[in-house]
């Protein structure tokens, strides 16, 4: 398979605005250290970048949630919207991160994954249903309190929503995974 061919390309460095290159120079010295993928399209509208890239920096990196649960949620995200783009970029991390790698591939194949946390099984129930039914039940919610507590249950809800954003950048612009990377998801 090859990638759609994308839509928006970034914009070229040499004719950024002084604006555009301070957010880029921003978003480069952070701890992403690059500017590449929905960053880079949104220079484009430079205060896009600018605010989606404090709150990007704030659902990664500073919530309560931690690495491994914060790469989880990006995962089940990124499959949900068939996003290749997030898929690539994030699987490495969340590996790193100590996420069980058959937790990993059943995301990837849409099958039920199975978990030993009740704090991942609880971040995969609550996102999955999020992204699926654009709610929460009751008794969902609950657990979510019981398990995460409410500062990482908000937590939650803004990576879920920061990511429908990077998401929802990948796939209207037709973003494609850096380098030569396959397609892993066979039902897109």
């Amino acid at each position: 398979m090859t990638w759609p061919v994308q839509r928006l390309s970034a914009p070229d460095p040499a004719t950024y605005s002084s604006r555009q290159q301070e957010i880029h120079d921003l978003i480069a010295s952070g701890p992403r250290g690059d500017v590449r993928g929905p960053l880079a399209i949104w220079l484009h509208r430079v205060e896009l970048a600018a605010t989606a890239q404090k709150l990007g920096q704030y659902c990664r990196y500073d919530s309560a949630l931690g690495p491994k649960l914060s790469e989880l949620a990006i995962l089940v995200t990124g499959r949900v919207f068939g996003s290749e783009y997030e898929w690539h970029a994030h699987k490495p991390h969340a590996l790193k991160a100590g996420l069980d790698p058959t937790v990993i591939e059943a995301i990837r194949i849409n099958a039920e994954p199975t978990f030993h946390d009740p704090e991942e099984q609880i971040i995969y129930d609550i996102a999955t249903a999020a992204h699926r039914t654009r709610d929460v039940d009751d008794t969902l919610y609950a657990r979510g309190v019981e398990v995460l507590g409410e500062q990482r249950l908000i937590d939650l809800v803004g990576l879920l929503g920061y990511y429908t954003l990077i998401s929802l950048t990948i796939n209207v612009f037709r973003i494609p995974p850096k380098g030569d990377a396959a397609p892993e998801f066979s039902d897109e």
